[in-house]
Order: C-alpha cells, then structure tokens, then sequence
C-alpha cells in the first residue's frame, strides 16, 4: 500500500512539473514555477518593485495634488532608470517633468526631489508657438519649426544669453529631440510667461520651442536640475510613446 502510494506522489509531482511555466534564470538555466503569471523584469529591477517605487513617489511628493497624473511620472520615472543604468546621469537626486499634455494656463512644469521626495519647484513653462495655442498639439525636432521637441534630455552647464541666465539641454532621443542643441533649445527665463503674464493675457506665450520659466523662478529652477539631471517633456503623441527607445527599450 505504502508502495502505491508512493509511486501516485511521484506521478503527480512529475505531473506538476510538466504543468508548471518555464522561466529563464540570470546564469541562463532552465527553472521551473508553480505561478500562474511569471515575475517580469525590467530596469527597475522586478515590475513589482517599480510599481512600488512609483506610487511611494508620486504619494508622498503630492504630484497628484498639483495636477501631474500618475501615468506620466510613471514614463518619466521608467525614463529615469534607463538613463540612470546607462550612466548618462550625473545628478540622479532629481528629475524634471513638462507636461504639455495640460493647458499653458497651468503650473505644468515639475522638479522632484527622489531622495527627499518633495517637489522643488512647480511652475509655468512655455511650449513653441508653433506647437499650438493655449494647449501644444503638434512638435517637431526641425530647425527654424519654431515647435517644441518631446522626450528625454539631460541637463548641461548655464550660460548667459540674450534672456539672462539660461541653461543648456543635450536631446537623447534621435528623430524626436536629437536636434535640440543646433536649435538652440535651452532652459530660459521670460516675462511671456507666469502669474504676472496671465493677469493680463487669456493664454501664455510662446518661444521658439524652448521650455522658458518664469523670471521669478529661472535662478531656482536651474539651479536644482543643472548638471546632468533628467529632463522630460511629455505630449500623449502615439507615435512618440511607441517608438521611443527610452521608454521601450
């Protein structure tokens, strides 16, 4: 009897065996697993993980407060971790976020401080008159477009120009912003462009595809983000959020 038993435990444990999902382990050796759903990978480490960090983040900064969805901190976070893996980031403290999926009326810019987890600063920024009225639409990496160009970009040194202290922005991400230093896209003040503008004018106004802050808080802002920080300029554009290498890499 104990016999029978024993040779019914070993049919259904090798029956399990053959039911279970392959997965691939780090060394490349075949394991196997009683889960229904495999643990997926990615930068950050497990998707579990990531989703973790994203919601600890976007919580405790308070980013839904000032108007910042959860989805697009979660491409700017996923963003983040890509560069910060291929060492592209010399300042990882914070990151920087323009969403111009909002109204130009809106504080839709965002410096978070990952380590502390607050927000730095929350401001106006302006998008390239050609990009559209009160709400950008459209964006172009063409020079003289005068529009502004999505993705990725890392922060530069500063320098003094025509609008003052102004920072430079190095575009990562070929065919979408990769033209951004011949184009003279920097980090700039303006007085188009805040509280002071709107009293006055139904929508902001526009540069020439620059994302231009605020003279109140230009000093600030480039001084958090300057030196390799992560910058991300966001639009729901279809064929950005599929084709970039960043975020689908």
């Amino acid at each position: 009897m104990q016999k029978a038993y024993r040779v019914l435990a070993v049919a259904l444990l090798n029956l399990l065996l053959l039911l279970a999902p392959v997965l691939e382990t780090d060394n490349g050796l075949r394991a196997t697993s009683l889960k229904a759903t495999p643990y997926r990978f990615n930068t950050a480490g497990s998707s579990i993980k990531f989703e973790a960090e994203v919601s600890t983040i976007y919580h405790q900064t308070n980013l839904e407060q000032s108007g910042l969805k959860r989805s697009i901190f979660e491409y700017a976070y996923k963003g983040y971790l890509v560069l910060l893996e291929q060492h592209k980031l010399s300042k990882s403290d914070v990151i920087t976020i323009c969403d111009f999926s909002q109204s130009s009326r809106n504080r839709r810019l965002y410096v978070v401080d990952l380590e502390n987890k607050k927000i730095l600063v929350n401001t106006f920024v302006a998008h390239g008159r050609r990009s559209g009225g009160e709400y950008a639409k459209t964006f172009s990496n063409s020079a003289s477009s005068h529009k502004s160009s999505l993705g990725f970009y890392i922060t530069e040194q500063t320098y003094f120009g025509k609008h003052g202290l102004a920072l430079k922005i190095h575009g990562l991400e070929k065919g979408f912003n990769d033209k951004a230093d011949r184009r003279n896209i920097v980090v700039h003040g303006s007085k188009y462009i805040g509280e002071e503008f709107l009293k006055s004018n139904r929508i902001s106004g526009r540069s020439f595809g620059c994302p231009a802050v605020p003279m109140s808080d230009v000093s600030d802002l480039i001084e958090d983000i300057r030196g390799g920080s992560c910058l991300f300029i966001y639009y729901p554009a279809k064929k950005y959020l599929q084709s970039s290498k960043i975020l689908n890499g």
